[in-house]
């Protein structure tokens, strides 16, 4: 077997001694070749070249969320074709790495490479749906170039937080949960709309939902995790369905409050719910309105303003080693 394995040098919860480690690990057990990234977009070109050669089987990524993007949005540059394209491994680096932690692997990086060595020996692999964004035709986001996203995206509130904690890495800080939590909380108090939302979800021979504030978008549950916390948004969304909704259309203080003790509570029979809280299951195809442009994030990166955003869910997009 011949793999590529793609290094983030800037995971956060990996050093350059454990990453040597992890790529002996490999390259023990396969023809590997190991790039480590260079600037911003390079895991994408990487996954792309995966993808047109003939002779990669496999291909591994190490690094958070945003490495692992770019990976599947490089592989899938020419559309999913799960037989014909090289497999995906993840080896989880980051703060956070719902993609990992979804899949089932252990948030530890030697002991996930431990269980990708020892599901590549038995076999191990399923075929898993994701998510597409793409510009919506006539509108003035039209020609924005099509993104795939492997666990969840975001139009509004959610996406202004990851836009926040963006600046602040930028700045040096930390990614930590506790600089998340602080980014909610100024996010919130400035938000313009939190009363009166200015999304609407349309989808095909359904009503739209109107004024919403914010549209969260899963490709699978959970949502995210608060240290070693799952948060659901959406409980049944899973790779093997659609794509699942949960947008809120009030963002007071007091639903705020409600809906932040729902989700810290929530669990796989229940994520948040209430009179401002709509819930919708295993869409194909939809699109996000805004009547000004707002935030969009998806797997936990900030692409900048949007007004109009059409969703795909797309089964069996590629094949990963579980």
């Amino acid at each position: 077997m011949r793999a590529l394995l793609v290094v983030n040098p800037a995971a956060t919860t990996t050093s350059a001694r454990t990453r040597d480690v992890l790529i002996h690990a490999l390259a023990s057990e396969m023809k590997l070749d190991a790039v480590t990234t260079q600037y911003r977009g390079h895991a994408r070109d990487l996954g792309r070249q995966a993808a047109d050669s003939e002779d990669i089987d496999l291909v591994v990524a190490l690094g958070g969320d945003g490495t692992v993007n770019e990976v599947v949005n490089g592989l899938l540059h020419r559309g999913p074709d799960p037989e014909r394209l090289p497999r995906l491994a993840v080896v989880p680096g980051g703060s956070t790495n719902v993609f990992a932690r979804a899949l089932g692997l252990p948030n530890d990086a030697v002991e996930a490479t431990g269980a990708i060595l020892d599901a590549l020996r038995r076999g191990g692999e399923r075929t898993v749906g994701l998510g597409l964004a793409s510009g919506t035709p006539g509108t003035d986001d039209a020609a924005v170039p099509e993104r795939w996203f492997t666990f969840n995206a975001g139009l509004g509130f959610d996406a202004g937080v990851v836009g926040r904690v963006e600046q602040q890495r930028e700045r040096g800080k930390k990614s930590t949960h506790a600089l998340y939590v602080r980014q909610v909380v100024r996010q919130f108090l400035g938000e313009q709309s939190r009363r009166h939302g200015t999304i609407t979800l349309e989808r095909p021979g359904e009503d739209p939902l109107t004024e919403l504030v914010v549209a969260i978008v899963s490709n699978t549950s959970p949502w995210t995790y608060l240290g070693n916390r799952p948060m659901y948004t959406s409980p049944k969304a899973s790779f093997d369905t659609g794509l699942d909704v949960l947008g809120l259309s009030r963002l007071s203080t007091a639903a705020v409050a409600r809906y932040g003790t729902q989700l810290l509570t929530s669990s796989l029979d229940r994520g948040p719910h209430g009179r401002h809280a709509a819930s919708l299951h295993d869409l194909s195809r939809f699109t996000l309105h805004s009547k000004v442009p707002l935030p969009l994030q998806m797997d936990g990166d900030h692409l900048g303003l949007r007004r109009s955003v059409t969703f795909t869910g797309v089964r069996r997009a590629l094949r990963v080693i579980v």
